[in-house]
């Protein structure tokens, strides 16, 4: 009998700083190595790639768009995502947007139903560390922050991401990035996914 192995999709969520983006830099490493394959997809930036058409040309203004903008931005976003069909796919995210009107959730009930994720990795950091992250990083437009500010942001996070895992039924492993531990952390991620 042959058993067809769907793609796992896994959700990788962070706040700005946390050290996501060198984390899963470490992860595809590993992974390729061990003859996995294996993709990395920004869903902000698929989103953005879809506004772009709309006239949309920074990145960072699509958490000042209506809502109802989007809600539609994601729901491609995740349409696109949901067909990969790489051995990993892995969803590089924020569990949310702030934006005018509050705390908007990244991955909506609506947009869970689409990818249907098998896992949720949460990657926080601690706060000193995520602030000086930010204030080095001159690629992005960043509100103004502060520590209480990052704390806040990290709480959201943590309640977002379990909402997802309730709503999906899929398992969230809470992570530390400290600074200098990434092989360790990667190496827990990839245990944590099953491979």
């Amino acid at each position: 009998m042959l058993y067809l192995v769907e793609s796992r999709k896994v959700v990788v969520v962070g706040i700005p700083g946390v050290g996501k983006t060198s984390l899963l830099q470490k992860i595809v490493e590993i992974l390729q190595k061990n003859n996995k394959s294996v993709s990395v997809h920004s869903f902000g930036s698929m989103m953005f790639d879809v506004a772009k058409e709309n006239g949309v040309t920074d990145r960072d203004e699509l958490r000042k768009l209506p809502l109802s903008q989007q809600k539609n931005l994601q729901k491609i976003a995740a349409e696109k995502l949901a067909i990969l069909n790489e051995d990993i796919v892995i969803i590089d995210t924020h569990a949310f947007i702030n934006s005018p009107e509050g705390y908007y959730p990244g991955l909506p009930e609506h947009v869970l139903h689409i990818l249907k994720p098998s896992n949720f990795i949460s990657v926080s950091a601690k706060p000193e560390e995520i602030y000086n992250r930010r204030m080095k990083d001159v690629t992005r437009t960043r509100d103004n922050i502060s520590i209480d500010n990052i704390k806040k942001e990290l709480d959201v996070q943590s309640g977002m991401i379990s909402a997802c895992a309730v709503i999906s039924g899929s398992p969230v492993k809470h992570v530390l990035n400290r600074e200098g531990m990434i092989d360790e952390v990667a190496e827990k991620i990839i245990r944590t996914i099953g491979l």
